[in-house]
């Protein structure tokens, strides 16, 4: 099991980090928000969790250790992989799945690309208590400077299971017609956000 890996970021993409760990480049996929606070050339600490399968062995990333316990605690829901579960925290904080669990706010865990009604039921009543409440308050909304549409952040949404359609949606209406830079983890934080707020189609 690999806990941790630190070292210097050597580079950043939509879904994964290049982390050098002792001379090696450690692939680590990871949520955009913890990817956002990645800079490449610059030292990190991620909580990392190795998923073995008989054909890969794939290291997850965590901005911390909780992060990485609720994904831990979420496959332990029958039918939730890692993929599915890294999603989930792509579209909510840990705090927001503990207050999801704990409220059966089952509309909130369909935000989810790929998590139905009935998957939503499951994951209340299989992960029951495991989250523990929540432990501080929401995160803050996320306001990234007005850009133009980028490819880069549909690409990624579609990556995390929304339909080309609606992730170019969402990218439209968080960003400026101002055609100014991307700042591609902003615009996709708040894509997320928005489709938080909006039932996927």
């Amino acid at each position: 099991m690999i806990a941790s890996v630190t070292g210097e970021v050597e580079a950043v993409g939509l879904d994964r980090a290049v982390v050098r760990v002792g001379g090696v480049g450690m692939l680590v996929h990871a949520t955009p928000t913890t990817l956002a606070g990645l800079v490449p050339g610059r030292e990190a600490r991620l909580a990392t969790s190795l998923v073995v399968r008989e054909d890969s062995l794939t290291l997850f990333g965590f901005a911390d250790d909780d992060e990485r316990e609720v994904f831990e605690t979420l496959q332990t829901v029958s039918g939730v992989g890692p993929r599915l579960a890294l999603a989930m925290l792509a579209v909510h904080t840990p705090d927001g799945l503990r207050r999801a669990v704990a409220g059966e706010d089952l509309a909130a865990l369909q935000r989810v690309p790929g998590i139905g009604k009935k998957g939503a039921q499951r994951i209340v009543l299989e992960v029951g208590e495991k989250l523990g409440p929540a432990t501080g308050e929401a995160a803050p909304a996320v306001t990234p400077a007005a850009a133009a549409p980028s490819p880069e952040v549909v690409e990624a949404l579609v990556q995390l299971g929304w339909s080309e359609k609606v992730a170019a949606g969402a990218v439209e209406a968080v960003t400026g017609a101002d055609g100014g830079p991307v700042d591609v983890p902003g615009v996709l934080r708040a894509a997320l956000q928005h489709l938080g707020g909006h039932r996927h189609g």
